[in-house]
């Protein structure tokens, strides 16, 4: 009985914080006065404890993903500059959900850019933890709000640091997070070379009408050349970077195009 109330109590006065990293796991407390748990009763406590940690995690997730499905590239990398532990929080949050489906959309981009001249350039915008740099022999320049590892340059993604025209294939896998995701795009169309190619892979729920999306790239200046929606989860397009002349695109334009995607709490 000692037990379980201090556990219950050491829970109540450690609430998880949004703005914080998580909590340090640590061992079960046992009263000194009380004579030495069984390893059933051990065990049930650490179950509990991994229980709530993820229940910890996932909360933290979902705070996190929704960040960035709701704010600007520029604030989600003041938010991230300023505690970079809560990206890692989010990707591994991230990576448990996209593990679960049948293919990861960045096994295919990788696929497409092993099929591509040895000589190709490419950025990967929004690129995580860089797996398609580490999976190909082409020059991959990899962009994110954090740097993972000495691959990665932390910045917005609006604002790369690459010259104009310096680009032969931009890639956004499940990337084109934030309400200016249309910034993201015009700038993959400010370093692709011309007749550059944009490869995307967005989740099939955040597009209820494909034209609708393809509109929304071709507006930042892109033709649309192909789509792929053979995949469960995500669907795939591919546009071309031509002489075509942007156009405006609305917030509202924008937000009926893509819609972010926010899970639901348990």
């Amino acid at each position: 009985t000692t037990t379980a109330t201090t556990t219950k109590t050491k829970t109540k006065t450690t609430p998880p914080s949004p703005l914080t990293s998580l909590p340090p796991s640590s061992s079960p407390r046992f009263n000194k006065s009380s004579s030495s748990p069984s390893s059933s009763q051990f065990l049930r406590g650490k179950g509990k404890k991994q229980s709530s940690a993820q229940r910890l995690k996932g909360s933290m997730f979902r705070m996190l993903n929704e960040m960035l499905y709701t704010t600007t590239g520029e604030k989600a990398l003041q938010e991230f500059s300023q505690q970079p532990a809560l990206f890692k929080v989010y990707h591994q949050g991230f990576a448990s959900q996209v593990n679960k489906w049948p293919v990861n959309p960045i096994d295919e981009m990788i696929a497409y850019v092993k099929t591509q001249p040895p000589t190709s350039v490419v950025a990967d915008f929004g690129c995580g933890e860089a797996k398609l740099a580490a999976s190909v022999t082409h020059m991959v320049h990899s962009f994110d709000l954090v740097a993972h590892n000495d691959k990665v340059v932390a910045c917005d993604i609006a604002h790369v640091p690459l010259s104009t025209s310096s680009v032969d294939i931009a890639v956004f896998s499940l990337a084109l997070m934030g309400v200016n995701y249309v910034d993201y795009l015009k700038e993959a169309h400010r370093v692709l070379r011309m007749n550059g190619v944009l490869v995307i892979a967005e989740v099939k729920s955040r597009i209820d009408r494909n034209e609708e999306f393809i509109d929304v790239v071709e507006k930042a200046g892109f033709t649309f050349t192909s789509v792929d929606e053979t995949q469960l989860m995500f669907v795939t397009f591919k546009f071309e970077k031509t002489k075509k002349k942007g156009r405006k695109v609305t917030d509202e334009q924008a937000a009926v195009a893509l819609k972010p995607c926010l899970y639901k709490r348990r």
